[in-house]
């Protein structure tokens, strides 16, 4: 899922503040999970706003709504006419959902109320832990189902580096060195041959060739 975390709420006042009307408009899958971008989470931040509107003596209209998800065309009609009345849009979405709807409303202003912060699993209530970095070639079949890209600080695909020790990453000691994880992983797995594939250096120029990566599922072609 992706995690996210709501910005200040004086970094966001200085966004809003030149505007007459705004919509905190929420997106309820995946920053909703983390209680950071759902309906409930618009509800709280546009009261916040009014409050800050009221201290600075601002007269402005600040309205909450939200969707299911801000990435996907079919689930703004339900909201169509509350983005309309609105001279500005706070998303509490990621920062794809801000994306979509800044193209779909290129005429609104769309501000973003959160940083997106990683691709995450939920390790326990309330707290997520960064898994995944969309990194566009997947290596977890040969390192034991743990993701090197994510879990080394220098990305390494070949680890681990010189400066592990007794298990532990060189940045801190309260890291794990994650080549170490995978190596253990292998040997529970009776694997461990595979710690000896050596992987290519990773070639950004062809994953990411052409600027923004698309998907098309097949049959769904127009």
């Amino acid at each position: 899922m992706i995690v996210g975390e709501q910005k200040p709420i004086e970094e966001i006042w200085e966004m809003i503040k030149d505007h007459k009307r705004v919509l905190v408009f929420g997106c309820n899958t995946c920053v909703a999970v983390c209680h950071q971008g759902g309906n409930k989470e618009a509800e709280i931040l546009a009261s916040l706003l009014r409050i800050k509107a009221c201290q600075k003596e601002k007269l402005m209209e600040i309205y909450d709504s939200g969707i299911e998800r801000q990435c996907e065309h079919e689930f703004f009609s339900a909201a169509k006419d509350k983005i309309s009345e609105a001279d500005a849009v706070l998303s509490l979405a990621c920062g794809i959902g801000v994306q979509f709807m800044a193209e779909k409303y290129h005429s609104t202003p769309v501000y973003p109320a959160l940083n997106t912060t990683f691709l995450g699993a939920v390790d326990r209530p309330g707290h997520f832990i960064e898994k995944c970095q969309a990194c566009g070639n997947c290596v977890l079949a040969a390192t034991g189902g743990i993701c090197p890209i994510t879990g080394c600080a220098k990305r390494l695909l070949n680890g681990p580096c010189g400066g592990s020790s007794h298990g532990k990453c060189e940045i801190s000691k309260e890291v794990d060195c994650v080549w170490q994880l995978i190596v253990d992983r292998l040997e529970a797995l009776g694997r461990l041959d595979d710690y000896e594939k050596l992987f290519p250096f990773k070639d950004w120029s062809t994953d990411r060739a052409g600027g923004l990566r698309s998907f098309m599922v097949k049959g769904m072609e127009e």
